[in-house]
């Protein structure tokens, strides 16, 4: 399995792969989470399969990523937009793996990162 042809399938596999370990999710666990075979999703991990577009939009509500991210891992659809600042601060206020204090300190160094990036450019 080394074609060119595989390649985007890999990668969708290996990005899914690493959000269920960021998620601390055990294969089994995701596999209950989204309703899909353990088996399956061992072979979407592993390049075997190309998931459908219901089975990615189950796998990025489990792991708490956007479909729109799968979707574009998956080749369905490519990213021609700006980056989207509100949707990036939406998320960290979201994401309740961090406390406040935390949200509040990485909102405060991403916009300095851009704030710094637009003063250069």
């Amino acid at each position: 399995m080394s074609s060119q042809e595989d390649l985007p399938r890999r990668m969708l596999g290996e990005f899914i792969r690493a959000q269920r370990q960021m998620a601390n999710l055990s294969l089994r666990q995701l596999s209950a989470l989204t309703e899909v075979s353990n088996p399956y999703l061992s072979q979407v991990e592993r390049g075997l399969h190309e998931p459908s577009v219901r089975v990615l939009k189950s796998i990025a509500d489990a792991l708490h990523v956007s479909a729109e991210t799968l979707f574009e891992h998956a080749g369905l659809i490519t990213d021609t937009q700006e980056p989207d600042d509100e949707a990036t601060e939406r998320a960290i206020r979201a994401d309740r793996r961090l406390t406040g204090a935390q949200r509040r300190a990485l909102l405060g160094v991403y916009k300095s990162y851009i704030e710094s990036n637009l003063d250069e450019s």
